[in-house]
């Protein structure tokens, strides 16, 4: 994949993941900067951000159970280590984050 493919991946992949956020009611404030950063702070002042990496063409995530790093696979973006999807991902991260029940759909 190239630069620009990668791109626009990732911002599609932001976008959903910040709807996704938005829809499932979780106490948080989500934003979507500019250059392809979306923070997260909850409740209790505790911060998350998923971010696109382009030199490694993927999306990175960093929240209070660790880091991780997703590379697209062709038809997901699936963990690097366990292959575990960013969406299935997100949610356990989230859910643990918040201290709320969180399933995220794409």
């Amino acid at each position: 994949m190239d630069e620009r493919e990668f791109a626009e991946r990732a911002e599609r992949a932001l976008e959903r993941i910040e709807a996704a956020l938005e829809a499932c009611g979780v106490d948080a404030d989500v934003e979507l900067k500019e250059g392809g950063v979306l923070e997260i702070e909850y409740a209790d002042g505790s911060r998350m951000v998923v971010n696109r990496h382009g030199a490694a063409r993927e999306i990175w995530v960093a929240a209070r159970t660790g880091g991780f790093h997703f590379r697209w696979d062709g038809s997901a973006w699936r963990d690097t280590r366990d292959g575990t999807e960013l969406f299935a991902a997100l949610s356990k991260a989230v859910s643990a984050q918040s201290g709320q029940a969180v399933l995220l759909h794409p």
